[in-house]
C-alpha cells in the first residue's frame, strides 16, 4: 500500500506532465510567480507535518473534515504548482520539493482511502449501496413515507459522506499520477467484501464432478439454493458494487471499469457457470422442472447482468450468462425429445387388469400437465427448436385459443397423440376385443379430464377437448357393440305366444347364459371415471332391457303355466336386470338362483330415476 520512497522524480514529473493541465497556460504565467509557488510548497510542507504519515494514524476525514478538504486543497495546489514549474522553471529545486510533497501527501491519502472504506464497511456493503438507491428514488415519489425517510437518514449520511470522500481521494489520487495506487487499495479491499458477501450467500466454487455425482434431491436442494443466492448477488452485491464503483471513479471509466471487473468477475463467473454445470448432469425426466427454473432465473436477470456488466472488459460474465441459458434450453430440449421416445419405447406387456388407467397414461398426462403450468418459460425454450413446429393443421386446434398452435401447443398435443397411438398398441394385449375398446375409451376419457382440468385446457383448446370426447363415445359405443352382442342375439326379435313352449323355454335358458357369462366377467372390468361409468351402463341398460321387457312379457305367459321349475328358467324380470346392469364395473357378483337381486345391488333413489327414464 506503501509508496516507494526511492521513486524517482524524473519519473514522476513526467508521468505528471502526462496529466492534463485544465487551466489556462497563458493566464497561468501571469498569476503564478516564484514568490506563490514558494508560499504554496511551504504551507503544504506545514501541513505535511502536521499530517506526517508515518507517525500514529488518525483519520482526519473523520476527525476534522474541515482540515481533510485544506488537506486535499493543498495537493490541487501543489499540482498546480508543479505544472507551473515543468512548464517555466524545469530545472528549479522548487520542483523537487514539490515532488517530495506530493508524494507525501499521497502516502496520507492512501491510508485514508483504505481507511475509509475498512471502517465504512457496513454502510458501503452491496446491499447498502443498493438500498441507499432506492431511497433516493423513493423519496423523489410523492407518497414516500417520511417516517421510513427519518429513520434511514443517519445510514444515508453515513453512505453519503463515506462515498464523497472517497470521491475526492480518488480523483486527488488520479489527477496526481497516482492512479495505480489508488486502483490497488480499492480491488484489494473490496473484492474480499464481495467475495465474502457472496459466500456468505452459499455460493462455493462449484466443482463439475462433484455437481455430476449429485442425487436429484441434493441437486434440487443446491439450484433452489442457488436461484435464492443469484437474485441477491447479482440485484445487490453486483449492482451495489457497480453503484459505489461508479461513484468513486467517476472521473476515470478506466479505472471504474478496471476495478469493477477485479472485484467482480470472479465471483460472477462461478455464480453464473452453475445452471451450466447442471445442465450437464445426466438428463432425466423430473429435471426438466429444474432446468426451467434455472432458466427462468437467469433469463429474468439477464437485463440487470447486461447493466452492471456493460464494458467490454466484463463480456466473460455476460458470454457466461448467455451460455448457460444456451445449455439449459439444449439439455430442456433433448430431455423433451428423450421423454416423447421413451413413451414409444414403452414395452410393458401386461395391461391394467380390467381395461384400467395404464400407468403410461398417469405417467404422459402428469408430465404434460406439468409443462403446461411452465407454458411461458417451454415457449421460450422451444422458440429455435425446429422439433417444436407443429406437425399438424392448422384446423388441429381451436383458432379460438389464446395460444392456438403455439409451438408449446403442438407439442404437448403431440406428445398426447403419442400416447394415445401407443396407447392403441398396449389395446391389442387384451384377448377381449370388448375389453380393448374399454380400456381406450377409459384412458382418453383419463386424458380429456386432465387436459380439461389444467392448464392444458387454454393451449389445446375447446374444439380439440370435444373432439376427443366425441372418440371416447365412439370407444364406449364399440366396447357396448362387442361385449353385448351376443346378449342381445339371445333375444329373438320374432318369438311370442305363437313360438312353441319349447322354443321360448330354450330362448330363456340362452339368454340365462349369455347374460350372466358377460355380466360376471364385465363386474371385473372397470371404468374408474364415474360419469362415463354411469353413461355406459345407462346406454347398456337402454339397449338390453328393453329388449328383454318385449320378448319377457310376450313369452312368458306361454310358459307360466308349462314349467314347474318356472324361477330357475326365468331368472330375470325386466325391472330386476336392470338392477344387476347397474353393479357393473364394481365387484363380481354371483347371479342368484332366484330372480330378485342380492341386497349388495339395490339402486339409489338417484340412479332408479337415472334408469327409469333411459327405460
Amino acid at each position: 500500500m506503501a509508496i516507494t520512497t526511492g521513486r524517482i522524480t524524473m519519473a514522476a514529473l513526467l508521468s505528471l506532465s502526462e496529466i492534463p493541465d485544465f487551466t489556462n497556460n497563458l493566464s497561468l504565467t501571469k498569476t503564478i510567480s516564484d514568490s506563490t509557488t514558494q508560499e504554496t510548497i511551504q504551507n503544504a510542507r506545514i501541513l505535511m507535518a502536521k499530517w506526517d504519515p508515518t507517525q500514529k494514524f488518525t483519520s482526519i476525514f473523520h476527525e476534522n473534515r474541515p482540515q481533510a478538504q485544506k488537506f486535499i486543497t493543498c495537493v490541487e495546489e501543489l499540482r498546480t504548482a508543479m505544472h507551473f514549474l515543468i512548464a517555466h522553471r524545469p530545472y528549479s529545486h522548487h520542483l523537487a520539493a514539490a515532488n517530495n510533497l506530493t508524494k507525501v501527501a499521497m502516502l496520507r491519502l492512501e491510508k485514508e482511502f483504505f481507511y475509509i472504506l475498512s471502517a465504512n464497511r457496513d454502510c458501503l456493503s452491496p446491499e447498502s449501496l443498493s438500498d441507499g438507491s432506492s431511497r433516493l428514488l423513493r423519496r423523489s415519489l410523492p407518497f414516500s413515507n417520511s417516517e421510513e425517510d427519518e429513520n434511514e437518514d443517519a445510514d444515508s449520511l453515513l453512505l453519503d459522506r463515506a462515498t464523497a470522500d472517497l470521491k475526492m481521494i480518488a480523483e486527488t489520487m488520479i489527477t496526481s499520477g497516482y492512479t495505480k495506487e489508488c486502483g490497488n487499495i480499492y480491488r484489494v479491499t473490496r473484492k474480499s467484501i464481495v467475495d465474502e458477501e457472496v459466500y456468505r450467500l452459499g455460493i462455493r466454487t462449484y466443482n463439475p464432478s462433484q455437481i455430476m455425482r449429485l442425487d436429484h434431491k441434493s441437486l434440487q436442494r443446491h439450484v433452489d439454493k442457488w436461484i435464492l443466492a443469484a437474485k441477491i448477488a447479482v440485484k445487490s452485491i453486483f449492482r451495489g458494487e457497480k453503484l459505489l464503483c461508479d461513484r468513486v471513479f467517476a472521473v476515470s471509466d478506466t479505472m471504474n471499469q478496471t476495478c469493477i471487473a477485479h472485484t467482480t468477475m470472479e465471483a460472477a463467473m462461478n455464480l453464473l457457470r452453475f445452471p451450466e454445470l447442471v445442465s450437464k448432469t445426466k438428463p432425466s425426466p423430473e429435471k426438466i422442472v429444474l432446468l426451467m427454473n434455472l432458466f427462468d432465473t437467469v433469463s429474468d436477470l439477464w437485463p440487470e447482468i447486461e447493466s452492471i456488466f456493460a464494458y467490454e472488459s466484463l463480456s466473460p460474465i455476460k458470454s457466461q450468462a448467455l451460455a448457460s441459458i444456451q445449455k439449459l434450453t439444449e439439455s430442456t430440449q433433448a430431455i423433451l425429445a428423450e421423454f416423447v421416445s421413451s413413451i414409444q419405447k414403452n414395452a410393458s406387456k401386461t395391461p391394467p387388469a380390467g381395461g384400467g388407467i395404464h400407468p403410461l397414461t398417469y405417467k404422459v398426462m402428469d408430465y404434460v400437465a406439468l409443462l403446461a403450468e411452465r407454458a411461458g418459460t417451454l415457449s421460450d425454450i422451444l422458440a429455435d427448436d425446429s422439433a417444436a413446429q407443429s406437425p399438424f393443421p392448422e384446423s388441429y386446434f381451436d383458432s379460438a385459443s389464446p395460444i392456438s398452435n403455439s409451438g408449446v401447443a403442438s407439442r404437448l398435443a403431440w406428445i398426447i397423440l403419442v400416447l394415445l397411438c401407443k396407447l392403441d398398441i398396449k389395446a391389442e394385449l387384451y384377448k377381449d376385443i370388448g375389453l380393448s375398446y374399454l380400456f381406450l375409451a377409459n384412458n382418453l376419457q383419463f386424458v380429456v379430464d386432465r387436459v380439461g382440468a389444467t392448464s392444458l385446457r387454454f393451449l389445446l383448446g375447446e374444439d380439440w377437448l370435444s373432439k376427443q370426447e366425441k372418440k371416447v363415445k365412439l370407444y364406449a359405443g364399440n366396447y357396448e357393440s362387442v361385449a353385448w352382442a351376443k346378449v342381445m342375439a339371445a333375444l329373438p326379435a320374432a318369438a311370442g305366444a305363437e313360438s312353441s313352449p319349447a322354443a321360448i323355454k330354450e330362448h330363456f335358458r340362452s339368454f340365462n347364459a349369455v347374460f350372466q357369462a358377460a355380466y360376471k366377467k364385465q363386474c371385473a372390468w372397470s371404468v374408474p371415471d364415474p360419469k362415463l361409468r354411469d353413461e355406459i351402463k345407462m346406454s347398456i341398460a337402454r339397449k338390453v332391457v328393453p329388449a328383454y321387457r318385449r320378448f319377457y312379457e310376450s313369452c312368458y305367459v306361454a310358459i307360466v303355466n308349462e314349467e314347474r321349475n318356472l324361477e330357475v328358467l326365468v331368472r330375470f324380470s325386466p325391472d330386476n336386470l336392470g338392477n344387476y346392469l347397474s353393479d357393473l364395473f364394481h365387484m363380481t357378483v354371483e347371479i342368484s338362483e332366484d330372480s330378485s337381486p342380492p341386497a349388495s345391488l339395490l339402486l339409489s333413489s338417484h340412479y332408479k330415476l337415472k334408469l327409469a327414464r333411459c327405460l
